[in-house]
């Protein structure tokens, strides 16, 4: 029965026969795929989870497998099992294509990132709800890697086997977040990202955005111009006192504007011009894109500087997907958009409109968890031309998850979170106030939700991942980390069911 099966492919009744032979593994049936002549699924027995293979005969075909002899069906077969190694993840990748990330290009599309390296089946899940739009699975950032201690391997391998157990064949892309050096770009070159996010932010001069036009012009006189590939008369020429007319409004460059551009993000620049000429001499030939973030400056992007910076990275040679202004209003961590909505609207008008000018590119939503009340706005200026970038959420409602399952360990790490916020907020944009926070002992167990949902303290939780992920008692052990995993694993469809709904919330305004 096998033999005639494989060359047909009946997954539905091969899954059946794949569960009579796994003994005592349970088979996710979505999993279920061939490739060159084995069966290849994921199953689950307990915490613990395999790769299995069926074949007729015992040929691995890269991976590595233990066969021993089953009876299928009533006939001779062969079914061997792997861990979950980066080198069976590698394998997967080449013997399924749709198991490897590719290039999303200027589609609309929404990063999912995931904390904990659980996540990825519920986000799938979530993006069943929607067409049209393109998910970012393996995606984190190298500060977020450094606070959970997780590797890009790790993030990239995690992805890799949501996708298979999930069995999502519709593509899916991983970013490289936040790249700021070229040890950064190294490692998740070697991870096999796509994607990959520069983030110059150590580079943009704050200060330029209310500097006088003396100090502006000295600063101007003393840029990087051999990274910027240009000289002062030259740029000055190029920008100082010119308009634009763009897409229905003008763009306009006065010399304090220009100066204030030029001062602001110049090294900035030739920083990531330099960090796009490594990346580019190291990637060979396979598939990648870029995206350029400039969202963690502590000013907003003007549409006029957006235009410059656009225009400067053309001028260097530098091709990207999708850019990342840092837009006008609040964009804090886990909770909906601060600010004043039609101001917001007026503003991502024009950067759409330089977007289609000087591309066409996509607009970065980063921080763009929870930002409910801009996701209508966002999608029907942009269209295609919007990627959705979250992560923090996730980790959220897999507290949520664990508030339901376990109150006790919920509980114990709300009042962690409190006792580290205001060390843990220090690189993170909220203004979530401690006094005003909900205190465990003062919360029931059927209320303990509440804490995810109301402002201040869902901050606290959303910002310390790092540390409840990673603190370690006297002995060495983990405090926390290690419960919170075994509650999840133990609890599995109830963390994907509350990733679902959440993150579906997320993608449905984009969706065509």
């Amino acid at each position: 029965m096998l033999s005639q099966m494989l060359p047909t492919f009946d997954e539905g009744a091969l899954a059946g026969l794949i569960q009579q032979a796994a003994g005592g593994w349970e088979v996710y049936r979505s999993s279920v795929s061939r490739a060159e002549g084995l069966i290849l699924f994921l199953a689950k027995r307990g915490r613990e989870k395999r790769l299995g293979a069926l074949a007729t005969q015992p040929q691995a075909m890269g991976f590595d497998l233990t066969f021993a002899p089953v009876q299928v069906g009533g006939e001779k077969a062969f079914l061997g099992w792997g861990a979950l190694s980066p080198a069976n993840a590698e394998a997967l990748r080449r013997a399924l294509p749709w198991a490897a990330p590719i290039r999303v290009g200027v589609r609309r599309s929404a990063g999912l990132g995931d904390r904990l390296g659980l996540a990825t089946p519920g986000h799938v899940r979530a993006m069943r709800h929607v067409q049209g739009v393109v998910p970012v699975l393996a995606q984190q950032s190298i500060r977020e890697m450094e606070r959970t201690q997780r590797t890009p391997q790790e993030v990239m391998d995690t992805a890799t086997w949501g996708v298979f157990q999930e069995g999502w064949r519709a593509g899916y892309g991983a970013d490289a977040d936040h790249l700021k050096t070229t040890a950064d770009i190294d490692a998740c070159l070697e991870a096999g990202f796509v994607m990959y996010t520069l983030d110059p932010r150590d580079h943009v001069d704050n200060a330029a955005h209310t500097d006088d036009l003396a100090t502006l012009r000295r600063k101007y006189a003393a840029l990087p111009w051999d990274g910027l590939e240009s000289s002062p008369d030259a740029l000055w020429a190029r920008y100082a006192n010119r308009r634009w007319a763009v897409e229905g409004f003008t763009v306009a460059l006065d010399e304090e504007a220009f100066l204030r551009a030029a001062c602001k993000y110049g090294r900035a620049l030739a920083h990531l011009s330099a960090l796009y000429r490594y990346l580019r001499a190291h990637l060979g030939n396979r598939p990648w894109e870029l995206e350029v973030s400039v969202d963690e400056a502590d000013t907003p992007t003007s549409p006029a500087e957006h235009f410059y910076i656009a225009s400067e990275l053309q001028r260097l040679g530098v091709e990207w997907v999708s850019l990342a202004p840092r837009y006008v209003g609040r964009f804090e961590k886990g909770v909906d958009y601060i600010g004043d909505l039609a101001a917001f609207e007026r503003d991502f008008a024009q950067h759409v409109a330089i977007a289609k000018a000087l591309g066409p590119y996509k607009l970065s939503l980063h921080s763009g968890s929870d930002k409910f009340s801009i996701y209508p706005i966002a999608a029907r200026w942009a269209g295609d031309l919007v990627h959705l970038k979250t992560a923090g959420t996730s980790y959220l409602e897999a507290l949520r998850a664990v508030a339901r399952a376990d109150p006790a360990l919920f509980r114990e790490i709300l009042g962690f979170a409190l006792a580290h916020y205001e060390r843990d907020r220090a690189s993170y944009h909220v203004s979530g106030r401690l006094e005003r926070m909900l205190r465990p002992e003062a919360l029931g167990d059927e209320e303990l939700e509440k804490a995810l949902d109301h402002f201040d303290t869902r901050q606290a939780l959303h910002v310390t991942f790092g540390t409840v992920l990673t603190a370690r008692g006297a002995d060495g052990t983990y405090l926390l980390r290690d419960r919170l995993y075994a509650v999840l694993e133990e609890h599995e469809e109830a963390h994907y069911a509350a990733l679902e709904s959440h993150l579906a919330r997320h993608v449905a305004p984009f969706g065509i």
